[in-house]
């Protein structure tokens, strides 16, 4: 798998998303409910995740379509999915944060 880019998590529990080249292009924000707004690199409000009965996290654009989920793997990786439900990539924990792959 070809690596995408990289996921921290910051010091308020917010996750920094960057691309393969270290520039950042997003974050995503917990609420109280431990679900998260995403927002892009300039601030603006693209989406949010909502946690499943299982851990998992279902993604909705900011129009609330439904874009896919990430699942735990046995191995504590993340599974990504599209919303048909085709595996599209996968992120694995790593001494900093979490390394993004694609498929």
């Amino acid at each position: 798998m070809k690596k995408k880019g990289e996921s921290r998590i910051g010091l308020f529990g917010e996750i920094k998303h960057y691309d393969s080249r270290g520039k950042k292009i997003g974050e995503s924000r917990p609420d109280i409910f431990g679900d998260y707004k995403v927002y892009d690199a300039k601030g603006h409000k693209v989406g949010e995740s909502r946690r499943g009965l299982f851990g998992d996290l279902k993604h909705y654009d900011k129009k609330g379509h439904k874009i896919g989920e990430s699942r735990l793997g046995l191995l504590g990786d993340l599974k990504h999915y599209d919303e048909k439900g085709h595996k599209i990539g996968e992120s694995r924990r790593g001494f900093f944060g979490w390394k993004d792959y694609e498929k």
